[in-house]
């Protein structure tokens, strides 16, 4: 496909926006896209990116107020003739911007937001629009931000209370959800013997029901971690076979095991860690529980869950009903409301659990909307889509 595109990404040290822009950039090689990423190498997801098989341009430090990335990108596009440029972090939509401008290719601009708000400042929010060829939103609600705004005075989070929203033409603004690859994200037998070793690991018995929160845990509240000790230790009493298990990293661990000792969860509640293996450890976790208390705006661990058919706990914000929807599998609490979240989690503890049969239903259903493949093909469309418009606008 004769068709060239630059991924642009200044970080690649992981979370959600570096994979779906590396996901995006290897979905797109292997449809024959001459597709490469500028960034910088030896990092967590450059060496995924080369993995993957995306050839990777270096681009180095970035300079004072990233102006010798800004080049290095600019001459890439002039070097390879370069048609659209494609930049994920909020952080390299100026960078994506100018380097387009500033390269005197003119390829098209594509931005993505992978944040449930819109750029943190005010000149941000009034040109981009009018700078760009595409905005891309990861959800409708983060298109609902973009083109509205959200408020939610009464949250304890700040971020929360006003969300302000774009100005410009916001028919750029399209929907594109992000892709998973769910041929790696499948049921699996409890008997299998990955999951019965990870679950060992983590010392749980066969009989015992585990609850997991998965995700980072930074200071000060991270991913509702605390209201979900505080939920397990009403849990404990109705549903003594119940284990609670934190995976992730972050700077809270101490403030949680503080918890789990205050809340007398010693025995029942751990933090395993990070984990490298996130198919087998959603497999292994019997509910999948995802309290969050801040922003959101397209959780993949919502995906990730209900495409290995596990119930899901979740917290009825943002974008996170929506994610929800493709499984359909469990229940949705007000957020920190700790006895909702409490009941929630009997509820699906005391009820039958899934068969194969209905995880593997649950699978197919997420499956038809959260592909990789889904995903590159939307993205080129869109790629296509405004090439053509240029060619039009020039003959």
């Amino acid at each position: 496909m004769s068709l060239r595109v630059l991924q642009l990404n200044t970080l690649l040290t992981g979370g959600g926006t570096d994979d779906q822009c590396v996901k995006l950039a290897a979905g797109l090689h292997r449809a024959g896209v001459e597709v490469s990423l500028a960034g910088p190498d030896g990092r967590e997801f450059s060496a995924v990116a080369k993995r993957l098989g995306v050839p990777l341009f270096d681009t180095g430090s970035e300079g004072w107020i990233k102006l010798r990335y800004i080049a290095v990108v600019a001459r890439l596009i002039r070097k390879h003739r370069i048609q659209i440029v494609h930049g994920h972090h909020g952080r390299d939509y100026w960078p994506t911007i100018l380097s387009a401008l500033c390269s005197g290719r003119r390829p098209r601009i594509v931005l993505t937001r992978h944040l449930a708000k819109s750029p943190g400042s005010w000149p941000g929010r009034w040109l981009i629009l009018g700078l760009c060829d595409a905005l891309v939103a990861c959800s409708n609600f983060v298109a609902k931000v973009l083109r509205e705004g959200d408020a939610d005075r009464k949250s304890p989070e700040v971020e929360r209370h006003w969300r302000p929203p774009m100005r410009g033409n916001h028919s750029k603004i399209r929907v594109i959800y992000g892709g998973f690859e769910l041929e790696h994200f499948q049921p699996v037998e409890p008997t299998s013997p990955a999951v019965a070793a990870m679950r060992q690991s983590w010392g749980v018995d066969p009989g015992q029901f585990v609850f997991g929160v998965v995700g980072g845990h930074m200071l000060p509240r991270g991913k509702g971690q605390r209201e979900f000790l505080a939920a397990a230790a009403q849990v404990r009493e109705q549903v003594p076979h119940a284990r609670f298990l934190i995976l992730g990293r972050g700077n809270m661990g101490e403030v949680l095991e503080q918890d789990i000792a205050r809340l007398g969860l010693a025995g029942l509640a751990r933090l395993p860690g990070y984990c490298t293996d996130m198919p087998t450890a959603m497999n292994a976790l019997d509910c999948v529980v995802h309290p969050q208390i801040g922003t959101e705006a397209m959780p993949g661990v919502v995906i990730e869950a209900h495409a290995c058919g596990r119930p899901v706990i979740a917290s009825a914000l943002d974008g996170i009903p929506e994610a929800f929807a493709m499984g359909g599998l469990g229940e949705l609490v007000p957020s920190e409301d700790v006895p909702a979240l409490a009941r929630a989690m009997e509820a699906v503890a005391l009820r039958l659990r899934p068969t194969m049969t209905d995880r593997r239903t649950v699978h197919d259903r997420v499956a038809a909307r959260m592909s990789l493949e889904r995903y590159v093909s939307d993205t080129l469309a869109l790629y296509l889509e405004l090439l053509e418009r240029h060619r039009s606008t020039t003959e």
